[in-house]
């Protein structure tokens, strides 16, 4: 009885494997690469960014297995504003960036195209593509961080990237307008060692920040901000600082993600 056992047992085998079941995937890897950057319309300043899901989203869309096709997997520009992916079947595809800038992609909640400024390219070997974006806020140093007494002092400028008659005349016609989108909520000064300081890579022992209610911040635009971290810093020590700024809106529409808008990092040491 045994003996027919292993028989039927061994005949299966070879059977799945006679129906290509073992056989190798022959197919070859993804290896188009797109590289891209993400830059303000108006200075051609790159529109920096969080390294995460609260920074710049980059998503594609295979157009060549038709309309019901799922997004590839999404992936976030680097703190600069640059993207890049190495690992792309080449293909056709349709890029789509959402970030703190007015969204690429917008259409009424009958779900009708008011205007797509997303790119449609053909991805293979190296592929460069470059956004213009109208960032929500821009934010600046104003001099130099200070240490005083183990703590960074920071003075920064926030200014609209966006004009609020160009932003309400864009978002408005996508639906549930609410004249609170365009209201500033908070500044942050992330502090961390790491040189992609951020959200992401911040030090919670040192990172501070300010919260506004309704537009108690408009006043404050185009003004100096002074902005101190929480606790001491060890001396000696050399850290990066970036400050950090958002409205209260969303992107994309309905995701709940408000992302910010930031300033380059800069290196301070802890005397």
């Amino acid at each position: 009885m045994k003996k027919i056992s292993l028989y039927i047992v061994s005949f299966a085998l070879l059977s799945l494997s006679s129906c290509g079941l073992f056989e190798l995937d022959n197919k070859d890897e993804p290896s188009a690469t797109i590289q891209g950057e993400v830059i303000d319309a108006e200075s051609g300043a790159p529109v920096l960014t969080d390294q995460g899901s609260e920074g710049i989203r980059v998503r594609l869309l295979e157009l060549s297995y038709g309309e019901n096709v799922q997004p590839n997997p999404d992936f976030f520009c680097k703190p600069d504003g640059t993207f890049q992916n190495t690992k792309i079947f080449g293909g056709t595809y349709n890029i789509r960036v959402d970030g703190p800038f007015i969204p690429l992609l917008r259409e009424d909640d009958r779900g009708t195209p008011l205007a797509d400024e997303t790119q449609t390219k053909e991805i293979s070997d190296l592929t460069k593509v470059t956004f213009e974006v109208q960032p929500f806020l821009n934010i600046e140093w104003v001099g130099e961080p200070q240490i005083i007494n183990g703590k960074v002092r920071a003075q920064v400028r926030v200014t609209r990237g966006v004009s609020e008659d160009d932003f309400r005349a864009k978002i408005e016609p996508m639906g549930g307008y609410n004249s609170n989108f365009q209201d500033v909520t908070d500044i942050q000064l992330f502090v961390s060692y790491s040189s992609s300081v951020g959200y992401r890579a911040r030090d919670e022992r040192w990172s501070s920040k300010i919260e506004y209610a309704g537009s108690a911040f408009s006043g404050l635009l185009g003004e100096i901000v002074t902005i101190e971290s929480v606790g001491a810093i060890p001396s000696g020590r050399a850290v990066f600082v970036r400050a950090a700024a958002r409205i209260n809106y969303d992107t994309p529409k309905g995701s709940g993600t408000r992302r910010w808008n930031y300033n380059e990092a800069k290196q301070v040491l802890v005397p």
